[in-house]
């Protein structure tokens, strides 16, 4: 008995994989839709989610092609995320599933059905499944160019082309992609923090309409204001689930400001006492040295080593400089302070001066929480420099 239920359930699967792997003809109560998912209180989780659903209750279909896809256990996961060769992929699940998982975290989910004919709900379909192909569905990653969410423009261009219109009169100012994603993350956080510091200049210029689409939120307002043949691409709009935003929030304690003040602190405290009793903290310079100086190397590999767009033109190697990681070397010595290190200091001091320029005539945005960071290391910079004088 046991043989023969699980044969039939091994049919049952290779039935449906099969009706779905033919070219079958959706009834004209066939429908897509653009789903949009509320923001969760993880990181990844942050921004919401976008999808596509397909519905012919005549031919009882109802699935989901999702393209926020990946796999943590594909071979060097890790390590192609960071050199930007992350793959994500098309999935397609039943909405039942897909609907489960965001009734557990208690998330909103709100549905925006197309205006479509029953023809053009076909080649979509058609296009989704012919997508959906092991040899069609990956596709190269990025967090604010090419993911789940601006996709979903990409699709709707590629299929109707120049008949679909993005319309850009509902937004009341053009925003760079850094403070749209602050929009999401709490700049207090960890999260925050390490996105501004690896993001580099090319986040900071403003976005258009179809390039907002990078965020779930915005792409499904965007629709609203989206025609298709100077008629609305939505045709209407309901509530699926319907919860609260989820609310981010974290205790001080652990927020990045919390623990950068004890270090400005720590740095004033050890330096006035080094300073009146004639001694210097060795550990501290090496640490302060060591960790901007690596710092700084990462964010010149993440511009110049690795495919990512977002890190791209980065200066924060600027007032971290990178050769600081030698540096901390040379620091930690008991005397014998080489004759450049004046002149290395004065430049490491105007590294930081320029970056602060920078930021305030809008050329490059930092974090407001290296602020902290570039006073501890400019208090220790001028100390070492009086300390050789």
């Amino acid at each position: 008995m046991k043989r023969t239920f699980y044969l039939l359930i091994l049919l049952c699967l290779l039935s449906f994989k099969w009706t779905f792997a033919q070219q079958i003809t959706l009834s004209d109560k066939a429908t897509i839709s653009v789903m949009t998912c509320g923001a969760g209180d993880v990181l990844y989780y942050s921004f919401g989610h976008s999808a596509f659903r397909v519905q012919d209750p005549a031919q009882g279909i109802d699935v989901i092609y999702n393209y926020g896809t990946f796999d943590f256990n594909r071979p060097n996961f890790y390590l192609n995320f960071t050199k930007g060769k992350l793959i994500y992929s098309l999935s397609r699940r039943s909405f039942d599933r897909f609907l489960y998982e965001y009734e557990l975290d208690k998330r909103w989910v709100k549905e925006q059905i197309l205006n479509l004919t029953p023809k053009e709900t076909n080649e979509m379909f058609q296009f989704f499944e012919q997508n959906y192909l092991p040899e069609n569905r990956e596709y190269l990653y990025d967090p604010l160019f090419n993911n789940c969410s601006s996709i979903t423009g990409v699709v709707l261009k590629n299929q109707f082309g120049s008949r679909i219109t993005f319309k850009d009169h509902h937004l009341t100012e053009q925003k760079t992609f850094r403070n749209l994603v602050h929009e999401f993350i709490p700049i207090n956080s960890w999260g925050a923090f390490g996105i501004d510091l690896a993001f580099g200049g090319i986040t900071d210029r403003k976005a258009s309409a179809i390039e907002q689409m990078f965020l779930p939120y915005y792409a499904h307002e965007q629709l609203k204001n989206t025609t298709i043949d100077d008629q609305p691409i939505v045709k209407r709009e309901r509530t699926v689930l319907e919860y609260p935003e989820v609310k981010k929030g974290s205790i001080f304690i652990t927020t990045p400001m919390f623990w950068f003040l004890i270090l400005l602190g720590l740095v004033i405290a050890i330096t006035y006492l080094d300073r009146k009793h004639g001694f210097r903290s060795k550990i501290l310079d090496f640490s302060l040295f060591f960790l901007s100086g690596f710092a700084g190397c990462f964010i010149l590999l993440l511009w110049l080593a690795t495919d990512h767009e977002v890190t791209r033109f980065n200066l924060n190697f600027i007032w971290l400089l990178p050769f600081n990681t030698y540096m901390a070397f040379t620091v930690s010595k008991s005397a014998g302070f080489p004759k450049w290190l004046k002149t290395y200091l004065l430049v490491a001091l105007g590294g930081i001066v320029i970056m602060m320029l920078l930021w305030i005539f809008g050329i490059h945005a930092i974090s407001p929480l290296n602020l902290f960071l570039m006073a501890a290391l400019s208090i220790r910079y001028l100390f070492l420099y009086n300390k050789i004088k």
